[in-house]
């Protein structure tokens, strides 16, 4: 059995998508999805409870607590954690169709290669799946945004998301193998606003994790060199440009957020002296 665990707060623009993707996996009691809720304003469990997840509503613990929270609560046997604004592509359904709810694939889509994948034995207890990440609409290929491997399939009891307050991510016990097939589809900002949004709650939590780590002072090489020099690699030397004006936008934008969240770190500091 395959458990789908996703945290939500006022999603309904996403979730419906999000759970359409998994249905499959899901359904005739192939699996569960669990949705820990952390009290949404808008249609967001009604949707949940459409789909027929477990919809559980919580306080917000933060982001590694609060997913954390929604493992626990899973009884099957892999556990899939997705983002609220995220799909499973056709080939990583089919994939995770045959290999862990064991069903035939009659046909292999433009010569992929069989499904029946070996790594899928005992001894791997986590899962790197790649990621299509698309800003403005628009899938970006370059800059290090693909192909962005995300370990978001693993076992029951062996892992669990870092106490982190930002970029938390899944660590596991055992081995760890890149799933090479199909392709998670992060529809992460489809509006500037959305963008400044995140950059501005993400430079905020950032600056509380470097000011942790000891005194900040203000210093021109983080607020100025380090966004230029982070412009400059993933732009140029990554190969950004070639993602067109999205492109430009994102790298420009994300050097921003570098610059934000060291500026925040140093007010930060300030304030705590």
């Amino acid at each position: 059995m395959l458990s789908v665990v996703i945290i939500t707060h006022n999603e309904e623009a996403n979730i419906g998508r999000t759970l359409a993707s998994v249905q499959p996996l899901v359904s005739d009691g192939k699996g569960e999805i669990i949705v820990v809720d952390s009290g949404s304003a808008d249609r967001t469990i009604e949707i949940a409870k459409s789909f027929g997840a477990k919809v559980f509503v919580e306080e917000w613990k933060g982001f590694a607590a609060q997913k954390n929270s929604a493992i626990e609560k899973a009884k099957g046997d892999w556990i899939l954690s997705l983002d609220a604004d995220e799909e499973v592509d056709e080939d990583l359904r089919a994939a995770l169709r045959h290999n862990i709810l064991g069903e035939s694939i009659k046909t292999v889509k433009d010569g992929m290669p069989d499904y029946r994948i070996s790594f899928f034995a005992t001894t791997v207890t986590g899962l790197l799946i790649r990621r299509q990440n698309y800003f403005l609409g628009r899938w970006i290929k370059h800059g290090g945004f693909w192909p962005d491997p995300k370990l978001r399939l693993f076992r029951p009891g062996s892992g669990k998301f870092e106490d982190r307050a930002v970029h938390e991510t899944v660590q596991v016990t055992g081995q760890v193998r890149q799933f090479p097939i199909g392709a998670l589809i992060h529809h992460s900002y489809p509006k500037l606003s959305d963008y400044l949004d995140h950059m501005n709650r993400y430079s905020s939590l950032s600056a509380e994790m470097i000011t942790a780590q000891g005194r900040v002072r203000f210093s021109l090489f983080n607020i100025l060199l380090r966004p230029a020099a982070t412009f400059v690699y993933n732009y140029f030397f990554r190969l950004g440009f070639l993602d067109g004006r999205e492109g430009l936008l994102l790298h420009l934008y994300h050097a921003v957020y570098v610059s934000w969240k060291y500026a925040k770190a140093w007010e930060l500091q300030r304030k705590l002296e």
